[in-house]
């Protein structure tokens, strides 16, 4: 029986799953598999199974936000996913990391989709094996880490970045930045807390892998090449991590 929104199933989906944010990253990841089949592309949500250095995985999107990310992580693990990665971009607090990597350990839970599982009390934290793989993954691979703590939040216009109307309105997104630094957060996101809260409800090992695209209310942006170049290298990190995990837990 294939799942409602994505068109999944356990005979078409690997037990390790890539999440990406956008359904077009999806189509990077898959330059890099060998044999991809083609899952479905449903709405927001782009998929395809094949193997990367022998080793089964599964890339699928989840849009923009924690909702959809929710449906995502409910049909993947419905059609037998056993490790998930979110690889996607993030805002950092920190102006010196753009282009470098940041695998947090844990996030605040500021969406509301998580709410609806559990408890506000219950901890967003990933899995800490994973997490150091990814961290090695990324040293080899030339870039910077950090592992630090995201804040995942609903609304990006009203919370993360100017726009004609939050100015209209008088929102100060000044005070977001400030705040989330004196709490010692280094990443925003939107989807992360969701997933991570997820996949500890569900017994799926989850981290989220992200590269920092922008600086806080976008005051300093990768553009062109460079995005391009620092997104396609997500992808082959997300997967060369997958394939060292998987080599891991073979010994």
């Amino acid at each position: 029986m294939t799942t409602l929104y994505m068109g999944a199933d356990r005979d078409t989906v690997a037990k390790y799953v890539l999440f990406s944010g956008d359904p077009w990253r999806v189509e990077v990841v898959k330059k890099y598999l060998e044999e991809p089949k083609k899952v479905a592309f449903l709405r927001e949500f782009n998929t395809y199974t094949g193997t990367y250095k022998g080793v089964e995985v599964t890339v699928t999107s989840t849009g923009i936000g924690a909702p959809s990310a929710a449906i995502a992580m409910e049909e993947m693990y419905e059609a037998g996913m056993e490790v998930a990665v979110r690889m996607g971009t993030v805002m950092s607090m920190q102006d010196d990391m753009l282009g470098h990597f940041m695998i947090p350990i844990g996030a605040m839970r500021r969406e509301g989709t998580s709410q609806t599982y559990v408890d506000l009390s219950y901890p967003a934290v990933a899995d800490v094996e994973l997490v150091n793989t990814m961290n090695e993954t990324v040293t080899a691979m030339g870039k910077r880490y950090l592992n630090g703590l995201n804040c995942t939040m609903d609304g990006f216009y009203s919370r993360m970045h100017d726009s004609r109307f939050s100015l209209e309105w008088g929102r100060d997104m000044g005070e977001t930045f400030q705040e989330l630094k004196k709490l010692g957060v280094t990443g925003i996101d939107m989807e992360s807390s969701c997933m991570l809260t997820l996949g500890r409800l569900m017994g799926v090992k989850t981290c989220i892998l992200t590269v920092v695209t922008v600086l806080e209310n976008l005051k300093e942006t990768l553009k062109g090449q460079e995005r391009t170049d620092a997104e396609d290298l997500l992808c082959r990190t997300a997967l060369e991590g997958i394939y060292n995990y998987h080599r891991k837990q073979q010994k």
